[in-house]
């Protein structure tokens, strides 16, 4: 590792000054997995990561997606509507992740593009620790139109699958892009939920991952409380079909 690199890798782990972790070892359904992550925004008070898994295959869509574009997937896998931006993410097989910002952090005042970016280049040290030499897209590395494209990385609306679109600061190995995201912010803070795919992972990664974020992470349970809210929004909110047909 060159003193670059070195420098790069320290700044990453003072993204946050603490981070609290949750390894979820069972999987949810679709509904319940967008569900904690709100809860999870509705309760935060320091930076949080939650790495989780999927009950069934899955397909989730941005908030502003159409249904339409989707809907031939109904039968075979476990349909969502994100509460963040973005397009079409096949999840199963990939490694899915939320990371919440509570807005009384000094990142939250970031602007978008900036948390995102930080938040990829910590996960691509993470990927070069575990073998895997990962790197963040350039604005050189988008193409004519770019501009255009680059708002879908947080907050976009298209009808696109994610990862076919790759965009500035997305994650890539070899010319492919294997990880990207979507943001909300809200008064109480910020949710951005990622997924990593198409890569062999090692068990490190999600340990590798947090620690390049910070330097104190603290390894924590989903409580009841968050449980019990995010049953509500499971049951009201993202396992209905009024939000799954919402546009």
């Amino acid at each position: 590792m060159g003193r670059n690199d070195k420098i790069g890798l320290v700044r990453t782990k003072r993204l946050f000054a603490s981070l609290d972790v949750y390894r979820e070892a069972g999987a949810q359904s679709a509904a319940m997995n967008m569900a904690i992550d709100e809860a999870l925004l509705e309760f935060v008070t320091i930076p949080q990561i939650r790495f989780y898994r999927w009950q069934f295959p899955a397909l989730s869509f941005g908030y502003f997606g159409r249904f339409a574009n989707v809907a031939r997937y109904q039968c075979e896998r476990d349909l969502v509507r994100r509460w963040t931006g973005g397009g079409i993410v096949f999840h199963g097989q990939d490694l899915t992740y939320s990371l919440v910002i509570p807005a009384s952090d000094t990142a939250f005042a970031e602007s978008a593009m900036s948390i995102y970016e930080k938040i990829h280049r910590a996960l691509c040290d993470a990927l070069s620790e575990t073998g895997q030499p990962a790197v963040v897209a350039a604005d050189a590395d988008r193409g004519p139109g770019s501009a255009t494209v680059a708002t879908r990385t947080g907050i976009g609306d298209a009808g696109y699958s994610c990862f076919a679109n790759p965009v500035r600061a997305d994650v890539m190995i070899d010319g492919r892009k294997i990880a990207g995201a979507a943001q909300r912010r809200t008064r109480r803070g910020l949710l951005q939920q990622g997924s990593i795919q198409g890569i062999g992972f090692e068990n490190s990664l999600t340990e590798q991952f947090a620690q390049t974020l910070s330097s104190h992470c603290c390894e924590r349970k989903v409580d009841e409380e968050i449980l019990n809210r995010a049953k509500e929004l499971a049951e009201q909110k993202y396992g209905t079909e009024s939000w799954l047909r919402k546009r």
